[in-house]
């Protein structure tokens, strides 16, 4: 069972989400929080799997709550962070603090559902909406390392198709780009997130731009 604890300071939301995380059979919520402070503390007290943190709250914000638990010795819980917008100074941050996700209060329950599960594997959730913005800021505040090994398993035209959605392009684009039929475009995105393990075209592009992949393709074509 993986225990949840929930940051924000709109108690009827925290219901809310609080309902539909323990109708699941592999959830439950183990704390409520008003403030980023009392996240803190509580994360240290609880240690839960899984935070959930606004971005905006009273006394100390979701993203400063954000740093100083990320940067806890010790810590092994992942952090999820919520917010009503997106703009690219709360991106930036999330990304500097190693956040294991940002994603839109607007997003569907099952989806943040899903979005607590893939955070809590140690992965990234990032909402679809903002991963273009994202990718942006990921290739120009990352230093990446060298590329990956698991890129051996992908065939030359599955490494071009990871570059694509690396660039957030969509199927139709991609397709395009290469001359290629939307349902061989299609063919090739699953296969490249079944070889690397990534949950989706997002996970991809974060995954390719910050195991620097990118950048070693950036510096071929120069």
């Amino acid at each position: 069972m993986l225990t949840v604890l929930l940051a924000d300071d709109h108690a009827l939301f925290r219901s809310g989400v609080r309902a539909v995380l323990d109708a699941q059979p592999d959830l439950t919520c183990v704390g409520e929080v008003a403030d980023g402070r009392a996240a803190v503390d509580e994360v240290a007290r609880l240690r839960p799997d899984v935070v959930v943190l606004d971005v905006r709250m009273p006394e100390t914000d979701g993203l400063t709550a954000a740093e100083a638990i990320m940067t806890t010795p010790g810590n092994t819980t992942a952090v999820l962070v919520l917010t009503t917008y997106d703009s690219d100074e709360s991106l930036h941050r999330a990304l500097r603090a190693g956040v294991n996700g940002f994603i839109l209060k607007s997003i569907p329950p099952e989806e943040m559902m899903s979005a607590i599960r893939v955070a809590a594997r140690g992965d990234t959730a990032i909402d679809p909406s903002v991963a273009r913005r994202l990718s942006a800021l990921i290739a120009t505040t990352v230093r990446a390392p060298e590329p990956p090994r698991e890129l051996d398993k992908l065939t030359s035209r599955e490494h071009e198709v990871l570059l694509l959605l690396a660039a957030a392009r969509t199927n139709a684009e991609i397709a395009a780009h290469l001359q290629l039929g939307e349902e061989t475009v299609r063919t090739h995105v699953s296969r490249v997130l079944g070889k690397l393990r990534l949950r989706d075209r997002a996970h991809a592009a974060v995954f390719a731009h910050t195991r620097g992949i990118v950048r070693a393709a950036e510096r071929r074509g120069r």
